[in-house]
């Protein structure tokens, strides 16, 4: 017997026997998942030795990423957390891990769940181009979920709606392997929901540095804190021989605004004229530097940012435009600013040098949208952005991200950093990007400085959502009029009460988890002995359930929430929280447009419910009335309530501007200036020495004018010899007439540590069935060689190599296995 299932009449147990332990689960497999199973158990291979498609995901981190979790699923884990910093791979990295996994009868229907629209359409272009003879869902504009695919591809609301839609009925058994892209954000709250309704192996995939990650990620992938399946970082990244992400450089601007404010001791003499004659009084005219695009809008701010960016950003082969860069914004009444802005400044490129691209415009997406045409077009150049490119959208030729806006969490500002660090692909050139050494970040509100003071940003309090504060108030209230012994609230707020818990979604596996719970408060004998002891109960076990609440009009039940809340204030009697709550719901009130014909029905309710009589005689039936009437016309509401923001038009000035180098360059600036004074003096050489003339024409050359030309360059200002070029350069082997090649642009002349490095990844790549103490052992034995030099037989049996086990090499190879490695360091110390 294979499977047993077994229940006590609420839950349901899964046991896959001889494999893992019994699990609980919502709901019995069909038949065609019973197949499914029947079929893997019976023909399922050995991970240990099975081939990784290089092909997909052929660096040795990534290797190393995908044996992690092939050998802990020998070891019967199902759940795993890989943290892959942004540009390092992370899709082509489980895209080869479902490969391998298909391949070896683990897997046959895979979920790869991502939280934004854009992104979905990101990996399905990406499984397309690794596993194209996988079927995947969704095709091109298809709506209605399919069960005959092998990939699916979808956002979390999606796959909610699907595993609570009784038209569906998916079983909780249809995956085999769920993968989490960017396990840090979505997955909480609701969205949890999907990852405990199907019984699968899990992958958790996030770029958050190990050392932020939220407690309960490492908690869900049942990772110890600290200690994800795999990690690998940013710095490792760049410090790989050859890097594998981009490094960046920071410029630092403030404006005089920013610094000191808006007010009459730093506007200029020329605009206080101008206000005058406008009849305005500059002394009424007061913002901190904070208020910005908050409080106040001074488009001589924002024109000047525009102004310093085409003057400092990277830019592309010809010098004059910049090259793909992504502006983020405030809001998007910001960006709009900003790219009205560019089109003034610069009327030449007739609006097409600067789009912005946010989440609610319809011509964003889909083949020839902006996001599209900014991917894979010259124009637009660059975009101005309110979220929705701060993660996951994949540009490779980004070569200037500005920062024109605040950034508090250090989660996120690591990620919108992650849009610039990925180098270029030499298969897939464009025509406007050619090369990228580095990217620029233009910092304008000194979101660097914030994080040196604040390593981890700001504590994020975790929210509690709409629906759980609205059933608390009205338990509250309840409580209240027992308390109270006032019938005439304690009838109503009970219906209500009761209403609510009508509510909640039975096919939720929330509400399935805790139906014991459900059933006893929708029991009539429930209610009927409620008494203040009851309250404790609604409010710690009934409450935190409305969490499941979702598909319903949020705007009319935040203004349900506020009545309710002012309510409380006038039965216990706090008239200060009574009249700053009643201001506030009638500036909700007043925001009606009566212009619209649904709304005008009901002026005369809207007018009198701004008046102060309306309120001193408030009754439960007043307040009922207006949650019925007035709660539904919410969604006309003339934006918010928040008051205007005054508009300017001030020069500004530029305070501070400072260049910032980040990364590993920063080590070698005096090698570096050596090596720009070398190539200086030899390109001035080659036209008055004929032995450089002949190297550069390909000429063969005696070892007496070498002897000559190394005399001459020795004497020369920067003393130039071959020690100090192999130092310089970081190649050990190479002659003097290799060096001389390299400066002139005739061979690339690979320094030490990557031909190294080249070599190793080449062996894993032939190698891909090594297991994770191999790969370990022969990455120890790289970094070995590197610092040293060579390696010797007798250092593999020794320290450090005994790490890895107690016999060095001959633990954790075999004989053959053994002499490769010992000839690649043969041919490597050549």
């Amino acid at each position: 017997m294979p499977f047993c299932f077994y229940t006590n009449g609420d839950d349901i147990f899964f046991w896959d026997l001889g494999n893992y332990p019994p699990k609980k689960v919502y709901g019995f497999p069909t038949r065609d998942d019973l197949e499914r199973y029947t079929y893997l158990r019976k023909y399922r291979k050995n991970l240990s030795q099975e081939f990784i498609n290089t092909k997909i995901a052929g660096r040795e981190y990534q290797i190393r990423a995908i044996r992690s979790v092939m050998e802990s699923l020998e070891r019967k884990r199902t759940k795993f957390l890989l943290v892959m910093a942004t540009g390092t791979g992370k899709t082509r990295t489980v895209i080869a891990l479902i490969d391998a996994l298909m391949r070896a009868g683990w897997a046959e229907k895979v979920l790869f769940l991502v939280d934004r629209i854009a992104l979905q359409n990101q990996a399905l272009d990406d499984f397309k181009e690794h596993l194209p003879n996988e079927p995947r869902w969704p095709q091109y504009k298809e709506n209605e979920f399919a069960t005959d695919r092998r990939i699916y591809v979808s956002t979390y609301p999606t796959m909610l709606n699907v595993i609570r839609s009784e038209k569906h009925n998916l079983s909780p058994h249809f995956f085999d392997l769920i993968i989490v892209d960017e396990s840090h954000r979505s997955i909480y709250n609701t969205y949890q929901e999907v990852l405990h309704y199907f019984n699968t192996i899990t992958v958790g995939l996030t770029a958050t540095p190990t050392d932020v990650i939220d407690h309960n990620t490492f908690k869900l992938f049942d990772c110890e804190d600290g200690l994800p399946t795999f990690a690998y970082s940013y710095e490792e990244a760049v410090n790989h021989t050859p890097p594998y992400l981009c490094d960046f450089q920071v410029m630092k601007i403030k404006t005089k605004f920013q610094v000191e404010g808006i007010n009459k001791r730093t506007i200029s003499l020329e605009d206080q004229k101008k206000l005058i004659l406008e009849g305005i009084d500059v002394e009424e005219i007061n913002h901190e530097g904070t208020e910005l695009e908050r409080n106040v809008i001074n488009k001589g701010t924002n024109t000047l940012i525009v102004r310093e960016f085409m003057e400092e950003c990277i830019k592309d082969d010809n010098g004059v435009l910049p090259g793909k860069t992504i502006f983020f914004c405030m809001t998007k009444k910001h960006a709009r600013r900003v790219e009205e802005i560019f089109n003034q400044l610069y009327p030449e490129f007739a609006g097409e040098l600067a789009k912005v691209i946010v989440s609610d415009d319809p011509r964003v997406y889909g083949k020839g949208g902006l996001l599209d045409q900014f991917k894979n077009h010259d124009f637009p150049r660059i975009a101005i952005s309110v979220d929705m490119l701060d993660t996951g959208i994949d540009v490779r030729e980004i070569t200037n991200l500005v920062f024109a806006k605040p950034v508090y969490s250090y989660t996120k500002f690591w990620q919108m950093i992650g849009r610039g660090t990925r180098l270029l692909e030499p298969t897939k050139m464009k025509p406007w990007c050619s090369k990228k050494d580095s990217f620029l970040v233009l910092d304008c509100w000194d979101n660097f400085e914030y994080f040196k003071l604040n390593p981890k940003g700001k504590n994020s309090s975790s929210q509690v959502s709409l629906p759980v504060r609205l059933f608390g108030l009205y338990v509250d209230k309840l409580a209240l009029a027992m308390e109270l012994a006032d019938a005439k609230i304690y009838e109503p707020t009970l219906v209500k009460v009761k209403k609510f818990i009508d509510l909640l979604p039975l096919n939720s596996i929330v509400i399935r988890d805790a139906i014991g719970l459900v059933n006893q408060v929708k029991e009539t004998s429930f209610w009927e002995t409620l008494s203040a002891d009851s309250i404790p109960f609604l409010q710690d076990e009934i409450k935190p359930l409305f969490r499941t609440i979702s598909g319903v009009d949020f705007k009319a039940m935040r203004f349900e929430k506020d009545l309710i809340e002012l309510s409380l204030a006038q039965l216990q009697e706090d008239t200060e929280k009574f009249g700053a709550l009643k201001l506030a719901v009638i500036e909700e009130i007043a925001d009606l447009p009566l212009t619209v014909n649904t709304v005008a029905k009901h002026r005369d309710l809207i007018l009198k419910a701004q008046t102060d009589y309306y309120w001193n005689t408030l009754t439960e039936n007043k307040l009922d009335l207006l949650i019925k009437t007035l709660g539904p016309l919410m969604i006309y509401r003339n934006g918010t309530t928040l008051m205007t923001p005054s508009e300017y038009n001030f020069k500004d000035e530029l305070l501070e501007k400072e260049h910032v180098v980040f990364g590993p360059q920063n080590e070698a600036v005096s090698i570096q200036r050596y090596k720009e004074m070398v190539e200086e003096k030899v390109r001035l050489l080659l036209h008055d020495l004929p032995v450089l003339q002949k190297i550069k024409n390909g000429e063969n050359i005696t070892d007496i004018e070498i002897e000559e030309l190394t005399w001459l360059l020795s004497h020369e200002s920067p003393h130039i010899t071959v020690d100090l070029l192999r130092r310089v350069y970081n190649n050990k082997n190479a002659a003097l007439v290799q060096f001389i090649k390299h400066i002139l642009g005739i061979e690339v002349l690979e320094d030490f540590p990557t031909i190294i490095t080249k070599a190793f990844d080449d062996f894993i790549t032939k190698h891909s069935d090594l297991s994770g103490k191999q790969l370990d052992f022969l990455r120890l034995l790289q970094t070995y060689i590197i610092e040293k030099g060579n390696a010797e037989r007798k250092d593999l049996i020794s320290a450090p190599f005994t790490r890895i086990h107690p016999n060095g090499i001959r633990g954790v190879f075999d004989g053959k296995m053994m002499n490769e490695i010992l000839e690649l360091i043969h041919v490597l110390a050549a």
